[in-house]
């Protein structure tokens, strides 16, 4: 029986690669493990759950044996699972979360098994659990209903919302590791062409309790002239939106740029404030940074990762200001040494058009003059490239010591500053400035 997702995502005419597949009245794995080896590369995925993976060209299949689940503890591990060959397919598609994903094909009488209605409910564009007592066994198919309400533009459906508001208020998705948990805040991020339906749900089912930062973006006011579409949290969620519209194709660099926008106004619920009785958020780009680490910690341990996101939110003002100030190309030169100015353009685009303001032209106009000038200079992906490094000091016979560092950013600012100054005469500038006998 072909299962799972790969049925689903036919219905909504959605290409898939991944492929699920129970293979009923057979009860040993290592005898479905002989039949699979005739036809690629095979890996047992979960001893406990029964699971090959079988590689064979440019497709990954997945084959188990039909298996019961019962919760025994805590986490995602705290199941005790029984293989079973002798189940029926009703029986087995029990454990799964969702009526949707609950449908299989049986390749045998070439039809459709669907038990539990999952086509009415895809058809109707309703997300709803099969199971009360089993739904609630595993806190994890809190965030699969987000993100999948997200994806498939599906409305959650009201005793569903009941199971996930229980799991909630009983605080047990703090039992949930948070690498499951940010799977499945990718997917919303990554796959959705609305990620404000997801974060609305979040939202409404009281989970941004656990993310403080976010949480303290709902209700927190904003100029109406620049912001008349409302608070912050209204305001992200559009970015959100506009940002993935806007996506390259690149799932890593999407994902930071998803979160760089989800973060960006981290900082103003902490600098907002009244004067002259208009509200103001200055410095919060700067101010953002922490809440932004602390926010992105809550998901992740990939400091390179994080590490991505923090310029971006810092400079996310950039763009806008140099185009109004007029700003000369030195100073363009010195943001591409703090960010990557062609992502920053994104975020900035995002960050702008996520509003409710008439002339959203403004927009790209503004990214345009800054992508246009970095790419002149040629550091519109990356920094402009120092011509002096250590060797060159060592070649000046400078002993290597800790005015290395010093020397060097004295060099790159002059030139940055001097687009004239070619290698030999920033070396000559740098004899003067720092004789041998002050080293």
């Amino acid at each position: 029986m072909l299962v799972g997702g790969c049925i689903r995502d036919y219905y909504l005419k959605i290409p898939c690669k991944d492929y699920d597949i129970e293979v009923y009245q057979i009860q040993s794995l290592s005898q479905l493990e002989i039949c699979l080896e005739k036809y690629g590369r095979v890996v047992l995925a979960g001893k406990s759950f029964g699971v090959l993976k079988l590689s064979c060209e440019n497709y990954e299949f997945d084959f188990a044996l039909p298996r019961t689940e019962q919760k025994v503890g805590l986490g995602h591990q705290g199941f005790e699972v029984t293989t079973n060959g002798n189940l029926d397919f009703k029986e087995a598609a029990l454990r799964r979360d969702f009526t949707i994903n609950a449908m299989g094909y049986d390749f045998k009488s070439k039809k459709i098994i669907d038990p539990y209605s999952g086509l009415i409910d895809l058809e109707n564009k309703i997300l709803r659990h099969i199971n009360d007592t089993t739904f609630v066994e595993d806190p994890l198919r809190v965030y699969r209903a987000v993100q999948f309400c997200a994806r498939f533009d599906l409305t959650l459906d009201k005793k569903t919302i009941e199971l996930c508001q229980f799991i909630v208020d009983k605080n047990e998705l703090k039992e949930l590791a948070k690498e499951r948990i940010f799977e499945e805040i990718k997917k919303l991020l990554l796959r959705a062409n609305k990620p404000s339906i997801g974060f609305s749900l979040l939202k409404e089912l009281g989970i941004l309790k656990h993310y403080p930062q976010l949480l303290s973006l709902v209700g927190c006011l904003q100029d109406i002239e620049y912001h008349p579409e409302g608070d912050v949290w209204v305001h992200t969620l559009m970015c959100l939106d506009e940002m993935a519209k806007l996506k390259t194709g690149n799932d890593y660099k999407d994902l930071y740029l998803m979160l760089a926008v989800l973060c960006h106004d981290l900082g103003k619920p902490l600098t907002s404030e009244i004067r002259k009785g208009r509200i103001t958020s200055y410095n919060h780009e700067k101010e953002g940074i922490t809440p932004t680490i602390d926010f992105l910690e809550l998901l992740t341990n990939e400091k390179k990762l994080i590490d991505k996101i923090t310029p971006l939110v810092q400079h996310h003002l950039a763009p806008f200001q140099l185009y109004l100030h007029h700003s000369s190309l030195k100073a363009v030169k010195r943001l591409a040494t703090k960010v990557n100015i062609e992502e920053l353009c994104l975020v900035c685009l995002a960050d702008c058009k996520g509003r409710d303001i008439p002339d959203k032209d403004k927009c790209d106009k503004a990214v345009e003059w800054l992508l246009r000038n970095a790419q002149e200079l040629n550091v519109h992906n990356e920094k402009l490239q120092p011509l002096v490094l250590g060797r060159d000091l060592i070649q000046l016979g400078y002993t290597p010591n800790p005015m290395f560092k010093t020397i060097l950013d004295y060099a790159y600012d002059l030139q940055i500053e001097n687009e004239n100054f070619d290698k030999e005469v920033i070396l000559g500038c740098i004899k003067k400035e720092y004789p041998n006998e002050k080293i």
